[in-house]
């Protein structure tokens, strides 16, 4: 059982975060043309208009939330909240969250298996990786009552620190998980294949997504109306 723990969450985290990272740049290097959402929006637009909206604002809370939670030193936020608190805070908020994009995806999810025109021009990566965040979400919400028994933010520390190692390869990573509950382990692993499918899959546009914020910063672009090019033009021929 050890070695299989470590395999999971001691080897398993490099292999996901290599396969999203190099398959990524590989696929937007050789097919180009295939990186896309992908929408059915055309043959439906109803269900697809709330089911994408409330699982794209739950996943968005919960992917930063994540981040800023699993990742962010201990010792940065202690002297401003204890982890008791912090942990409560991560159920409500990401209870809400997570209650959202279940709900999306769960509308999605009905919306590609019940309607004929968009099972016929769904891929079978389709309908499984919604199948995959139906099940990661779900394995979400299941662990808030596993975190409600211990509102000291013990095992949120816990999985803090197991995140901090591996971003910073640190040995014992894995061990820290030995005694974790099985739901929590599952959600975990579930997590790191969801990064693993997302260049082989639709996912992928979610690097899109995070490059419009390079126009945040970009220069503002020049725009001349056309009385003003023809004046330009006029003094340039003179």
């Amino acid at each position: 059982m050890n070695y299989v723990n470590h395999l999971i969450f001691g080897i398993y985290p490099y292999i996901a975060l290599a396969v999203f990272l190099l398959g990524s740049l590989i696929r937007f290097d050789r097919d180009q043309y295939t990186w896309k959402s992908d929408s059915s929006q055309l043959l439906r637009a109803g269900q697809l208009r709330w089911g994408s909206n409330l699982f794209h604002t739950g996943v968005l809370f919960l992917f930063f939330g994540h981040t800023v939670g699993m990742l962010t030193p201990h010792f940065l936020y202690e002297p401003f909240i204890s982890s008791g608190n912090k942990q409560l805070m991560a159920m409500v908020t990401g209870g809400i969250a997570g209650a959202l994009a279940f709900i999306g995806v769960t509308i999605l999810l009905h919306r590609r298996l019940t309607d004929a025109r968009i099972r016929i021009t769904s891929r079978k990566s389709d309908i499984l990786l919604l199948v995959l965040l139906w099940l990661q979400l779900a394995l979400g919400l299941a662990t808030i009552p596993l975190s409600a028994q211990h509102l000291d933010g013990s095992m949120m520390v816990v999985l803090a620190e197991w995140a901090q190692r591996i971003m910073t390869f640190r040995t014992g990573a894995a061990e820290l998980l030995l005694n974790a509950s099985w739901v929590f382990k599952l959600h975990m692993f579930l997590g790191m294949t969801v990064f693993l499918v997302v260049p082989f899959t639709r996912l992928v546009h979610v690097w899109s997504g995070f490059g419009t914020l390079a126009y945040v910063v970009r220069p503002y672009q020049v725009v001349r109306t056309r009385r003003a090019l023809g004046r330009n033009a006029g003094r340039s021929t003179s």
